[in-house]
C-alpha cells in the first residue's frame, strides 16, 4: 500500500509540475505585449454579402445577397479602392487563368451565377471576360430586382491591372485550382515584380498549384489550405510545449474566433512564438460546423478580439469593421 501511495504521489507531483511548466510557457503574463493594432484583410475587397443558411460549395451566392448597403461589387478595382479607403490593410482576391495568357480577378469557377456569361471561367479568353457584366446576377429579393445589373460591364480586372492600380498596397491572392501549370504561371508573373512589390503579396490555395508557387518562390509567404487544418490541430497538441509544427511555419495561422482555445498562448505568446517562425495569426469568424468559416463581420464580434491583438483579422464587411477598429 505504501508503495502504491508513493507512486500515486509522485505521479501527482509530476502532473502538477507538467501543468506548471505548460502554464509558465504559455501564459500571456510573461509574453511581450504588442503595441500595434491588428491588420485587416478585406475578403474580396468591398462587395455584397449574403446569408449562409444552407450554403454549399455550389450555391449561387449572388442570388441571396442582403439588401445592398453600398454600391460596390466584389473583386473589382472600385471595390478594392473602397476597401482600402475603409481601413483595409490587405485585400484578398481570387484569380483564374485565361486561355490567352492572362489572369483575371474573379471568384467563381463558372460565370453563370454572377455574370451574363456562361461556361467555366478558366476556359475563356480575356476579350470575352472583359465584355461581361459582373453585377448581372445579384438579387436580394429572389429575382424581382437586380440592383447591380448593367453596372458591372467590363469591370472584371486582370491581375496586372490590379497590381498596377495599387502598387503600394498589400494583397492576398487565392489560387482556385489544383492545376500545377497555373501555379507555375502565377509564380512566373510574381517573380517578374521587383522585390519590394512582391514582398507585399501573399498567396494561398490548395494542391499542386500552391505547391508550385511555394517551390518557385521560397521566400514568399504561402498558405497551403490543405495544411491549414493540420497546422491548427497539430499545434493544439504540441503548442502547449512551445513546439511550432512544420505546417505552421512561414505561413498564415488561421483560427476561428471560437477555436482560439486550441491555440496555446493565444494571443500574445502565440503571436510571438509564431512570429519567430515567420508566421502571422489570422482570426476568422466563428466556425459553425457547416464547413465554412465566416469573417469577423459584425462590430459585436470585435468584443471577442483581444484589445492588444496585433495579428490579422479576416472580414467580409470592411465597411463596418474598418471604421470600428479605427475608433477602438
Amino acid at each position: 500500500m505504501r508503495r502504491f501511495l508513493m507512486i500515486l504521489r509522485l505521479t501527482a507531483l509530476a502532473l502538477l509540475a507538467l501543468v506548471v511548466f505548460a502554464f509558465v510557457l504559455n501564459t500571456n503574463w510573461l509574453a511581450p505585449h504588442p503595441t500595434g493594432k491588428p491588420l485587416v484583410i478585406a475578403h474580396r475587397g468591398m462587395g455584397q454579402t449574403f446569408h449562409r443558411e444552407g450554403l454549399t460549395g455550389t450555391t449561387c451566392t449572388a442570388e441571396r445577397i442582403f439588401p445592398p448597403e453600398h454600391d460596390h461589387i466584389e473583386n473589382t478595382i472600385d471595390g478594392f479602392a473602397a476597401a482600402f479607403a475603409a481601413g483595409a490593410d490587405i485585400v484578398e482576391f481570387d484569380v483564374h487563368p485565361t486561355t490567352d495568357g492572362h489572369f483575371v480577378v474573379f471568384h467563381d469557377w463558372t460565370l453563370d451565377c454572377r455574370t451574363d456569361g456562361h461556361g467555366v471561367t478558366r476556359e475563356q479568353a480575356l476579350p470575352y471576360l472583359k465584355s461581361l457584366d459582373v453585377g448581372f446576377g445579384y438579387t436580394a429579393d429572389g429575382g424581382k430586382t437586380f440592383p447591380f445589373r448593367g453596372k458591372g460591364v467590363g469591370l472584371m480586372p486582370t491581375l496586372d491591372e490590379v497590381l498596377a492600380a495599387f502598387p503600394e498596397k498589400r494583397f492576398l491572392i487565392n489560387i482556385k485550382s489544383d492545376d500545377a501549370s497555373e501555379g507555375q504561371r502565377l509564380a512566373a508573373k510574381l517573380a517578374a515584380l521587383d522585390d519590394a512589390h512582391r514582398a507585399r503579396i501573399e498567396v494561398y490555395g490548395g494542391g499542386r498549384a500552391i505547391a508550385e508557387v511555394s517551390a518557385a518562390l521560397p521566400d514568399m509567404t504561402v498558405l497551403g489550405t490543405d495544411a491549414a487544418r493540420k497546422c491548427l490541430m497539430n499545434y493544439a497538441v504540441l503548442g502547449w510545449l512551445g513546439i511550432v509544427p512544420k505546417q505552421c511555419r512561414n505561413t498564415l495561422f488561421m483560427v476561428p474566433l471560437n477555436f482560439t482555445w486550441l491555440a496555446a498562448g493565444f494571443p500574445d505568446r502565440l503571436s510571438a512564438r509564431l512570429a519567430d517562425h515567420g508566421t502571422t495569426v489570422v482570426l476568422l469568424g466563428p466556425y459553425d460546423g457547416s464547413g465554412f468559416s465566416s469573417g469577423i463581420d459584425e462590430v459585436s464580434d470585435l468584443d471577442d478580439v483581444p484589445k492588444r491583438f496585433d495579428g490579422m483579422i479576416w472580414t467580409n464587411r470592411i465597411d463596418r469593421i474598418g471604421p470600428a477598429l479605427a475608433a477602438r
